[in-house]
């Protein structure tokens, strides 16, 4: 049985996050998470939605992916929050991944989205990308 994509998408893309100093100078250290620690520092990087759907031809299976990523912070304005979703953006952005099990056939930057939560406490920017793989 072959690795889920959705895994191996995810992993390379925390690499390629984490491999960036100056993404990881921005974040205040290596803070990205699939789930944030209980009292986690911000800003952060979190991993939210993703969704797979089958996106096979007749010569080979696929998936097509859709993969929210968030910058969490308790900070008043998303100035620094934008400036790290940004350089995520540039660091991601039709980038070459390895992917274990899998080939990446495209990754690309769709839309970008900053929220308050309910209480105010914090603020997040939403990054959608779109990508498509190919098991291997």
């Amino acid at each position: 049985m072959s690795a889920s994509p959705v895994i191996a998408l995810r992993t390379a893309i925390r690499a390629r996050l984490l491999s960036d100093a100056a993404l990881v100078a921005m974040l205040g250290g290596p803070r990205v998470y699939e789930e944030a620690p209980q009292g986690a520092a911000t800003p952060y990087v979190l991993f939210a939605d993703a969704q797979m759907r089958d996106w096979s031809g007749a010569a080979s299976r696929g998936a097509e992916h859709f993969h929210t990523i968030a910058v969490v912070t308790t900070q008043r304005g998303f100035g620094a929050a934008l400036k790290a979703a940004q350089q995520m953006i540039d660091l991601l952005d039709e980038a070459p991944l390895s992917l274990e099990g899998h080939a990446l056939v495209d990754l690309r930057f769709v839309s970008m989205e900053t929220k308050r939560d309910a209480a105010g406490r914090f603020a997040r920017v939403s990054i959608l990308f779109r990508a498509t793989t190919e098991y291997l």
